[in-house]
């Protein structure tokens, strides 16, 4: 297969990868080894350097072998970036088990089902977020579920100012009245560090990340050690110029979302990077930190560095330590790109990456050629074409078609949907639903996107999700949702509604009940009442003429 792209490639970038037969949690101790008083995690001013971290995994680790956990049983984690959401990944991959990301926006319907299609039976949980947990986990295959505190791991006084200011906020935790927890300070404090050798291996799977698809039903994407090793290698490949046990990563992209976990935390962890970890996005935080902590590496999305370009006191701290930047989830406008780039000296680069392939495949060379509104070339052992939506036959330089990947990243299949998989994953080859050209030189751009799916702040929104929440309204008798500009989130949600005949409502009506049954940026930002929806002979409604009239 022809790759122009690999004529761009800076020379300290390898054409092709070995990657060591080792599992994820491996790369962790392996680190450890390298750089034990190197600080693997530093969270609002306590580390823990990578031989501590090595220690609370093998604690966690034992104890949750002794609560029952076996090899390839799902572990779920309900967790903010925070030292735990580390410590309980690697544990549970360390009992060769899989780890279920569960994004802590979600409400108990999206956590309901999520834990009963992945069959997961422990979770491991925030306690202000114990009560979404509570309210659903007698219907659920839960039989263990351990709280922990942010407080856990702050320093002395942070962790007093902590809990003070939890008592003040009400936040009280329904697991000691009901004692249908367990805690995470007793467990670590109870158990050695001496977990049982499992067998694991790199084609074992590793993690269910779950996705929404064309039809906008959540799936569980099965990624193995193996894809995940690799693309945190290919990751780290394209980064050349830092250095192993040097550079330290702003992570504030978020763990459960499989940018941040890859580009974040695995290679971070792979290359014995320090990880400053913060459990959300706060402009005013993460300048705070920047100008504190002095991060070289600051991976992001493109509504992250909008706010700090247009942060008022942007003067007031010092950025120039950030060496490299990598955008990714959404498109990055051109003017955010020059305007960060004046105001910290750093460098930002836009890439591409999905789900199912690690996610990371394309990216923009960060000492070389760079193309405006291109996602790049793709990575050491990463094969990418264009093809035709209809006949799936490969198109010439600057046609349009449907992106379709290749490469040892790319996911073994959807959980426990066959069909689904047979869809996408032909041949070895992934399609992606994206719409995209290449030019001459081997770059990639993304036209549109052959799914409905909207992209707001860097999460992926489908809109079938939306719709059957509107449709649960008493009042509505149809609904639709369509992606339209935002300009701090790249795009939001707008809905669309035909109310039943004789029947009234506002848009806060309809926004309140979205509230209460979507996680917070799913929830549609406006509401346009409508006498009917423009719809195709086979009833099909079509969104681009609801955006057009």
């Amino acid at each position: 297969m022809e790759k122009p792209w690999l004529a761009h490639y800076p020379e300290d970038v390898p054409r092709t990868l070995s990657y060591p037969e080792e599992t994820l949690h491996q790369i962790l101790y392996r680190s450890a080894q390298k750089y034990p008083d190197h600080p693997a995690i530093v969270f609002f001013g306590n580390k823990l350097t990578y031989q501590e971290l090595v220690g609370q995994v093998d604690r966690l680790a034992t104890a949750l072998h002794k609560l029952g956990v076996q090899k390839q049983d799902r572990v779920a984690l309900f967790l903010p970036n925070c030292p735990q959401s580390v410590i309980a990944y690697y544990a549970a991959l360390r009992l060769g088990a899989i780890v279920v990301q569960v994004n802590p926006l979600y409400v108990e319907r999206e956590l309901k089902y999520q834990l009963e299609d992945a069959g997961a039976e422990v979770l491991i949980a925030l306690d202000l977020l114990y009560p979404r947990v509570y309210n659903i986990q007698e219907t659920t295959p839960l039989k263990q579920v351990i709280v922990t505190s942010i407080k856990d791991y702050l320093p002395f006084p942070l962790s007093q100012l902590y809990f003070f200011k939890q008592l003040k906020e009400r936040h009280r935790m329904r697991a000691r009245r009901e004692e249908k927890a367990l805690y995470w300070t007793d467990l670590i404090k109870e158990s050695p560090p001496i977990p049982p050798n499992i067998e694991v291996r790199p084609q074992d799977i590793a993690l269910l990340q779950y996705t929404g698809g064309t039809t906008g039903v959540s799936k569980g994407v099965v990624l193995t050690h193996r894809n995940l090793l690799v693309n945190a290698i290919q990751a780290r490949s394209w980064i050349a110029r830092l250095r192993d046990g040097e550079e330290r990563v702003l992570a504030v992209l978020p763990f459960f979302h499989v940018f941040g976990m890859t580009v974040a935390m695995n290679m971070a962890i792979y290359a014995g990077f320090s990880m400053i970890l913060l459990p959300r996005f706060e402009v005013t935080r993460v300048l705070k930190v920047i100008d504190k902590y002095k991060p070289t590496f600051f991976p992001g999305v493109p509504t992250m560095y909008v706010a700090i370009n247009n942060y008022p006191k942007l003067q007031q701290y010092d950025l120039s330590s950030l060496k490299f930047c990598l955008s990714g989830a959404a498109p990055l406008p051109l003017e955010v790109l020059e305007k960060f780039e004046t105001i910290t000296g750093s460098r930002l680069v836009e890439g591409y990456g999905l789900t199912e392939a690690s996610p990371v495949t394309h990216c923009n060379p960060i000492w070389g050629l760079r193309k405006p509104g291109s996602m790049g070339i793709p990575l050491p052992d990463t094969e990418a074409k264009v093809v035709d939506t209809g006949t799936g036959a490969d198109l010439p330089v600057g046609e349009i078609g449907e992106l379709v990947i290749k490469g040892p990243q790319v996911m073994q299949g959807y959980w426990r949907h066959s069909q689904e998989t047979e869809q996408v994953l032909k041949d070895g080859w992934l399609f992606t639903g994206d719409l995209a050209k290449r030019d001459e030189d081997g770059y990639f751009y993304i036209i549109d996107r052959k799914k409905d799916m909207i992209i707001a702040g860097g999460f992926n929104i489908y809109p079938r999700e939306v719709e059957e929440v509107l449709y649960e309204h008493p009042k509505i008798l149809e609904a639709a949702v369509a992606g339209i500009p935002d300009p701090y989130r790249g795009e939001t949600v707008k809905a669309f509604v035909v109310l039943k005949k004789g029947q009234e409502a506002t848009e806060g009506e309809i926004l309140d009940f979205c509230r209460k049954n979507l996680a917070a940026y799913k929830v549609p930002t406006c509401v346009e009442f409508r006498d009917q929806l423009p719809k195709t002979l086979v009833g099909k409604v079509l969104r681009r003429a609801l955006l057009e009239g």
